[in-house]
């Protein structure tokens, strides 16, 4: 994440905020030290980003997924 001053941020603005939108966030720094954290609106929150169903529709998990390889481990491991 780049970090801009204070200076740079009120000259680039405009450019700072398109990048922002793009995905890319910004950190604003005033006499070196981090202030703002610049992310668009819809961006998700740090550490909040949705991972349950990102491949829905791209595999298929069989109906005796519980069961695979059942009789193999019983061989290894059954008593």
């Amino acid at each position: 994440m780049d970090t801009v001053n204070m200076h740079d941020a009120k000259t680039r603005l405009s450019q700072l905020v398109d990048r922002a939108v793009k995905g890319e966030p910004f950190v604003i720094a005033r006499a070196g030290k981090p202030a703002v954290r610049v992310t668009a609106i819809d961006a998700p929150e740090p550490g909040h980003e949705q991972r349950l169903g990102f491949l829905e529709g791209q595999i298929q998990v069989p109906d005796d997924f519980d069961r695979m390889g059942a009789d193999e481990i019983e061989a290894l491991f059954g008593t």
